[in-house]
């Protein structure tokens, strides 16, 4: 049974813009039931690690778990302490337009700000 954790608990927080847009993306691509977000940390970028977001519902027994503004958030083991306190938001603003992490765990990231190091 995966954990399930309140939210101020959970290792990813989501902005209501972001949860906003994962819902568009999620019904744009068909989903009809329970929206959520896969957030993981994967090995690669210029800076060693880098963030992976997946739309599923899907999620195993080790995931921590939580509900946000109507999606629920799912992390793994592996990836769970590189995303401590981190924060997830959508920027549609003139320096360009997708997620946003804010993550007090990265020491170094990339000027695109879609790798990180620790």
């Amino acid at each position: 049974m995966p954990v399930t954790q309140n939210a101020q608990d959970i290792t990813v927080q989501i902005t209501e813009k972001a949860a906003e847009k994962i819902k568009y993306f999620a019904i744009r691509d068909g989903a009809t039931d329970e929206i959520g977000l896969r957030v993981a940390v994967k090995g690669g970028g210029c800076s060693g690690l880098t963030y992976d977001l997946q739309i599923t519902a899907e999620s195993s027994d080790s995931d921590k778990i939580v509900m946000q503004h109507g999606v629920k958030v799912m992390v793994d083991k592996k990836s769970y302490i590189y995303l401590v306190g981190t924060t997830l938001d959508f920027s549609d603003g003139l320096n360009g337009k997708g997620f946003v992490f804010t993550n007090p765990n990265a020491a170094k990231s990339c000027g695109c700000g879609t790798s990180f190091g620790v």
